[in-house]
């Protein structure tokens, strides 16, 4: 006789996360001896070590209790149902209000998430690390879908640049907190979230007390030494990473410290020299692009809330926008990385700058501000101002009087310039300058920065410029 055993949602875990198995047998016992025999971890759940169903077990057949039927005798015939109903603790999790069973019908009418994962969802917790490109849509769309309390870390105000691709921010919030913005506008999206703000930012020494309230991380920092610390924080308390990152057109997602899957390190194990990988505020990236991949963040964010599908586990998926090409990438967990390997050497949290090599003791360069700048063009002295952004940057904003060669092609152009003639360098906001600063000095050039770049001399000098 085939019959159908329908198991709750503790013991589905346990017979490969199915809501219901089918087996044969001609009498409850049977069917349940058949259920065993698929499923061994069944068996260990609901018998004792005699072989005997567990007091607080209940079986029924077709709604009637098997105590009041013949027990494991009972007979069954084809198409019954046969249900096991272990005692459970309730306890404090959540359940959907009548509001919610509305707002978040069309997850419920889908049976990978239903009622019982929409209140997984709604009793999960998420932090953000960061309300920026990548962190706008993936609180915005975690919100929506009912996440119950999402964290968000971050520091930084609302700046006219953010909000060509961070949709969480609204014109009127800038200059102000991007927290402040990003609570208000989460509460009016899904007022059932709680959100927390944690306006810090992610330190060695806060970043364990941070992380270790949430179940799940989702990673959209913009520099490396924040990506190593989330990285090594989530290894280190066995919370799941979902990593996302952004450049121009291009972008990766992974996730990162799930059980016996590789992490960051595993990936990269050592960052990039300081400065030899531009941040987008210096390469630019294409506004909708953070939507895409923080998109993705939020899905595999869900899927491991759900325990569903295949999150990207050692896997990293590329995108390339302008191709409108992804590759998927098998990453294999290092037994030598110092963090998740076989014999990990880091086992605390260590100074980050320091790792990424933003501490080294190399001698600062010569620099002016923008005012001794200013002072020096008023007073007509006779130096050469040398701006290293690209062709486009230039025709966005330029300082009256100065030569453009960008950065890249200057150890082509030397012998164009005069080497008598001082030379103050500026760029954007100081990074590209100073590197053509020590370009310059090693070739026997007078060379100084401008602390700030072309951004610091319209902020404070001439307001006329335009910053972008």
């Amino acid at each position: 006789m085939s019959v159908q055993v329908k198991l709750p949602a503790a013991l589905r875990p346990f017979a490969g996360k199915q809501e219901s198995v089918t087996v044969e047998g001609r009498t409850a016992g049977e069917a349940l001896d058949a259920l065993f025999a698929a499923h061994e971890g069944l068996k260990k759940q609901l018998l004792s070590p005699d072989g005997k169903l567990r007091s607080f077990v209940n079986v029924y057949v077709n709604d009637e209790d098997l105590r009041a039927l013949k027990g494991m005798a009972t007979p069954i015939k084809d198409g019954d149902v046969v249900l096991i109903v272990p005692a459970i603790a309730g306890g404090s999790a959540a359940e959907l209000t009548k509001e919610e069973l509305q707002r978040y019908h069309r997850h419920l009418i889908m049976p990978e998430v239903g009622p019982e994962g929409q209140r997984k969802l709604k009793n999960a917790s998420v932090l953000c690390v960061g309300a920026g490109g990548l962190g706008s849509p993936l609180a915005l769309y975690l919100a929506a879908a009912g996440v119950g309390r999402l964290g968000i870390v971050d520091f930084d105000v609302v700046d006219h640049s953010n909000l060509q691709r961070q949709v969480l921010h609204g014109t009127e919030w800038v200059g102000k907190p991007k927290l402040a913005s990003a609570k208000e506008r989460l509460r009016s999206l899904n007022p059932n979230v709680e959100v927390v703000a944690h306006e810090t930012r992610l330190t060695s020494q806060n970043a364990l007390g941070i992380v270790k309230d949430y179940d799940v991380v989702a990673d959209g920092t913009d520099n490396f030494p924040t990506r190593y610390l989330v990285n090594d924080a989530c290894v280190l308390l066995g919370k799941p990473n979902a990593y996302g990152s952004i450049f121009r057109f291009e972008g990766q997602v992974s996730v990162f410290g799930a059980k016996d899957g590789p992490c960051y390190r595993c990936l990269y194990p050592d960052p990039p020299p300081p400065g030899l990988v531009p941040s987008c505020a210096e390469g630019g990236v294409l506004g909708v692009l953070p939507g895409a991949i923080g998109t993705l963040q939020a899905i595999e964010t869900i899927k491991l809330i759900l325990g569903i599908g295949r999150p990207l586990v050692g896997r990293l998926m590329l995108f390339d926008a302008l191709a409108m090409e992804w590759r998927c990438l098998k990453l294999r967990k290092d037994p030598a990385c110092p963090v998740c390997g076989t014999s990990p050497t880091v086992t605390s949290l260590i100074d980050y700058e320091a790792f990424c090599g933003l501490k080294d003791q190399a001698p600062a360069l010569p620099e002016i501000s923008v005012e001794q700048l200013k002072e020096k063009l008023a007073r007509r002295e006779n130096f050469l101002l040398l701006d290293v952004r690209e062709p486009h940057e230039y025709e966005i904003a330029r300082i009256e009087g100065s030569r453009l060669i960008p950065l890249g092609a200057l150890p082509e152009r030397f012998a164009e310039l005069d080497r008598a003639l001082p030379v103050v360098v500026h760029c954007k906001s100081g990074g590209r300058s100073g590197k053509a600063v020590k370009l310059l000095r090693e070739k026997g050039f007078d060379a100084v920065n401008v602390a700030g770049g072309i951004n610091a001399w319209s902020e404070r000098v001439d307001p006329s410029v335009p910053t972008y």
